[in-house]
């Protein structure tokens, strides 16, 4: 069954997830790692209100697929995204975390999304559209670009 991109995350995709998390596990320690913390990711995700939910999936698979090089983990109990340092370089906040009328994608100071004097580091998310969709692409690649 195909889905929009509002829907979230296709049974496909979510037993292919749990194999890489897997794969990880078996590869020893560092995977094992890696795989807890994308296991805590996906735990998150699942908890969440519906339409947040399907905001943090589709935040999920850019992020993945536009930066696998980042670790997903959570951080204050929230969906990130970590550089090779450990280092949170971006973050989606669902908006029942703090009852807030919006969902946030977020950037830490490792992002590499300086520009000049004064830029956006985090964006309120409503809805997921394919015009959302490539900036947040964009956004990512920015932040992990150096």
């Amino acid at each position: 069954m195909a889905t929009t991109p509002t829907d979230g995350f296709t049974a496909e995709e979510r037993a292919a997830m749990k194999e890489r998390t897997a794969e990880l596990r078996a590869e020893g320690r560092k995977g094992a790692k890696k795989a807890d913390g994308l296991q805590a990711v996906l735990d998150r995700v699942e908890t969440m209100a519906p339409g947040d939910r399907a905001l943090a999936e589709r935040v999920h698979v850019v992020v993945t697929a536009t930066a696998p090089q980042l670790t997903p983990k959570t951080w204050y109990g929230m969906p990130a995204y970590a550089n090779e340092d450990g280092k949170i370089v971006l973050f989606f906040q669902d908006a029942g975390k703090f009852n807030y009328r919006y969902a946030t994608l977020g950037f830490q100071d490792p992002a590499n999304l300086d520009d000049g004097d004064l830029w956006p580091t985090s964006y309120a998310l409503r809805a997921w559209t394919p015009v959302v969709e490539k900036q947040v692409v964009e956004l990512v690649q920015r932040a992990v670009t150096r």
